[in-house]
């Protein structure tokens, strides 16, 4: 749209910027561009004009926009980044754009998701307004014995695009949940597609949720979740900022899969699952019942080592694990 062509010229300028030069820019009429600033200043975008200085980005609201995004992007990047305001599913929408030939390290980004995806069938919460819910294409250039640590590296690009975005921190917890102060604030799901012929990989879908603004919780999962506003007292953060860090920081996954040892350095370094008393299920269960014990370690393949309270000493590759002090559980 070209108001997200506008947006971007004006959000790149450190002072004003004329309507000739971006009329001359984007192969428009001024009244053209006159139309979209009008656009953007009823969309919530507070610009300033001035007779021969042009327009003037006075204040940028947090909103998830194509042009906010791609000002923070370079042009040659932002092609294959597309912005809705609400889907079903990032993921799905992907993987429909996926069997229809769009390159590797396409993205979809939404405000808000009617039927967002968790792990294991669940749902995943994505209120408009508040969160990021964005998708990122891989087609990996590997098999199925390493395409299980995909979702591991992913978290440290998130955990990274947070720490470039807002210098903030943020942890891990075993497998790929992303904390801050030991509640959620991000989900990933990863859904690989299989070339029916040969049986090899085709695609992955890596689907990434981030609590950004939201105030509050409801009461069921309070304990668990938060936001990085909540964490930061309340604060306000352009959740434009972050999209643009989770590309970058996505892209640079993309260039080292599947062997920069990078990842594995840093998720050993951020996880807070090592040394904690843990209860395993439900891979490890005995009658439906998680078998307690202590992690001891990840391993190079991003498994987590246990030696649990029998005495014996196990590899985790999957599954769910409670961490005591984490999530209500004592």
């Amino acid at each position: 749209m070209l108001k997200d062509d506008v947006l971007k010229l004006i959000s790149r300028e450190n002072g004003y910027i004329s309507g000739e030069a971006i009329s001359q820019k984007l192969n428009v009429s001024r009244t053209a561009v006159n139309t979209a600033v009008k656009a953007l200043r009823e969309d919530g975008y507070e610009i300033t004009s001035s007779t021969n200085k042009g327009y003037l980005l006075t204040n940028n609201p947090d909103i998830l926009s194509k042009g906010s995004i791609a000002a923070l992007l370079p042009d040659s990047r932002s092609g294959n980044v597309h912005v809705f305001e609400t889907v079903d599913s990032t993921n799905n929408v992907l993987k429909d754009m996926a069997s229809k030939g769009v390159p590797s390290g396409s993205v979809v980004i939404s405000d808000h998701q009617s039927g967002g995806k968790g792990r294991r069938g669940r749902s995943f919460s994505s209120p408009s307004g508040v969160g990021i819910y964005l998708s990122y294409l891989l087609k990996p250039d590997s098999g199925f014995d390493k395409i299980s640590d995909l979702t591991s590296w992913t978290a440290v690009a998130v955990a990274d695009a947070i720490k470039n975005a807002y210098g903030l921190d943020s942890q891990i917890k075993w497998v790929n949940d992303l904390l801050m102060n030991r509640k959620k604030i991000c989900g990933i799901l990863t859904e690989v597609t299989v070339e029916g012929e040969s049986g090899l990989i085709d695609t992955c879908i890596i689907g990434i949720g981030i609590n950004v603004n939201e105030s509050g919780f409801p009461e069921e999962i309070s304990q668990i979740a938060t936001s990085i506003s909540i964490e930061n007292g309340g604060k306000t953060f352009i959740r434009s900022t972050l999209a643009a860090e989770i590309i970058k920081s996505m892209d640079k996954l993309a260039s080292g899969w599947p062997d920069d040892s990078y990842y594995l350095n840093r998720y050993r370094e951020l996880n807070i699952t090592t040394g904690s008393r843990i209860t395993a299920f439900p891979q490890m269960a005995e009658n439906g019942q998680g078998r307690t014990g202590t992690a001891v370690e990840i391993n190079d393949d991003f498994s987590l080592k246990v030696r649990f309270d029998d005495g014996s000493v196990s590899d985790l590759r999957s599954g769910e694990v409670s961490v005591r002090g984490l999530y209500g559980y004592t």
